[in-house]
């Protein structure tokens, strides 16, 4: 616990969404998984039982679940998806209130367009790696 209070910086800790960059729990083949989001492929299952969509916004941790207030309810009101508006526009770059407001603009705007928008963005956004660690 010690060297984690060391690696973790105060600022990072303050945001809901904080990731650490150099996580020491996280191997190097882990490390590459998350890079391009190799992690997010076990999800694909999730999509075949109908638990979840392609597109749409990302599942959420019940801890920030909680903090929802008033119109970021309206979030928990569709399927989540494997890839989103979020991981296109912003990623883990994003602050909690961000990420809400980009996933409830997307939510209140959805269309086929739109879907097809972020997917064709997916891979370019994947292979980047911003804001992915």
């Amino acid at each position: 616990e010690a060297q984690l209070g060391e690696l973790v910086d105060i600022d990072e800790l303050a945001d809901p969404m904080f990731k650490l960059r150099d996580d020491p729990r996280i191997t190097r083949v882990g490390s590459v998984l998350r890079r391009f989001s190799l992690d997010e492929f076990p999800q694909l299952f999730n999509v075949l039982v109908g638990e979840m969509s392609i597109v749409g916004p990302r599942p959420e941790q019940v801890e920030l679940v909680e903090r929802y207030t008033g119109d970021a309810l309206a979030k928990m009101a569709v399927k989540p998806g494997v890839t989103g508006p979020m991981q296109v526009f912003g990623r883990g770059e994003l602050s909690f209130d961000e990420r809400i407001a980009v996933e409830l603009d997307y939510v209140e705007n959805a269309s086929l367009a739109r879907d097809l928008e972020i997917m064709i963005h997916t891979l370019p956004a994947v292979l980047r790696g911003t804001g992915a660690y």
